[in-house]
């Protein structure tokens, strides 16, 4: 009897293995169904710095389109019926704001979207441009401190659509601003190597006021704050006496950019030309600056070695 209860008991144990393989099973292929698996929260950021931001707290819960890549130029870029249909099937769009994207609130009404549309830059003081045609300066994401806002605006964002994945925004958000907190010593560091009498540059349209500001830079632009501004004769020859007179040391490309009147202003004035600064949006994949973090970095970098 002893000898048949436990070959029974052995029978059973085998018989529940098998049902919980048989469970196992049958659960990865309902979630293999459509519909069945967790969707992810559908995301529209409008260039491809903002979409950074949005990788980096959503993680793997989030499905994000960016409309403006690498190396785009968002403020005179022309949307696409294509972008409409992103638009139309999003569940949350993260604009800048500030007057960046001036295409932004058409696009939406074409695409007759429902999502929830946020601006990332709320709460940020708007600085004033006063080169060539003055008005906002829209750059705030130059600043790390404004990135922690943008990254701040964009978790609650998030929490707000997809309450589910609260905790992991929460946390990716957190991780993320530590990222960002020692990037921010790492940049005044490099600024604070530079000699104080060369801490002056000129790049191509007004897009660092933020960043000098915040770390100790004097920087001047040929052209406001949006890179379809042009400046006027009388507006150039004040910035070539400037550099002049101050001996500016470098003049500095931009990857959204043409590179014509940066090299033309360099060679009236004998500075030399210190590299390509990251300015409206990343490079590729691959490229020195394919995350906000690392275009910070390749930016403090290439103003150190080009001023010192």
């Amino acid at each position: 009897m002893l000898r048949l209860s436990l070959r029974a008991g052995a029978a059973l144990a085998r018989s529940l293995n098998v049902c919980r393989l048989c469970m196992a099973l049958l659960a990865s292929a309902l979630l293999a169904l459509p519909g069945l698996a967790q969707t992810k929260l559908p995301v529209v950021a409008t260039f491809s710095i903002l979409g950074d931001f949005a990788r980096s707290v959503g993680g793997a819960r989030i499905d994000l389109t960016t409309l403006v890549g690498p190396d785009g130029d968002a403020h005179v870029y022309q949307p696409s019926p294509a972008d409409a249909q992103k638009l139309s099937g999003a569940k949350l769009v993260i604009t800048n704001g500030l007057g960046f994207e001036g295409w932004i609130e058409r696009l939406a009404k074409t695409s007759a979207t429902k999502a929830q549309i946020i601006v990332a830059s709320k709460g940020i003081a708007p600085r004033v441009s006063e080169a060539g045609h003055a008005g906002v300066d829209p750059h705030a994401w130059q600043n790390i401190a404004n990135a922690k806002i943008y990254v701040a605006n964009i978790r609650d964002a998030l929490d707000a659509a997809d309450p589910q994945g609260k905790a992991d925004y929460e946390a990716n958000a957190s991780a993320y601003l530590a990222e960002l907190d020692k990037v921010e010593s790492e940049i005044r560091a490099a600024i604070a190597a530079i000699p104080p009498e060369r801490r002056r540059a000129v790049s191509t349209h007004d897009a660092f006021g933020y960043f000098w500001s915040a770390y100790g830079l004097t920087m001047l632009a040929p052209q406001g704050v949006s890179t379809d501004s042009e400046p006027n004769a009388k507006e150039l020859a004040k910035l070539i006496r400037f550099i002049r007179e101050q001996k500016v040391p470098a003049v500095f490309l931009e990857n959204v950019t043409d590179p014509r009147q940066i090299k033309r202003i360099a060679a009236e004035t004998g500075a030399k030309i210190g590299g390509t600064l990251y300015s409206d949006a990343l490079s590729a994949p691959g490229g020195p600056a394919a995350t906000y973090l690392e275009m910070m970095r390749q930016n403090a970098r290439v103003l150190a070695e080009g001023l010192r």
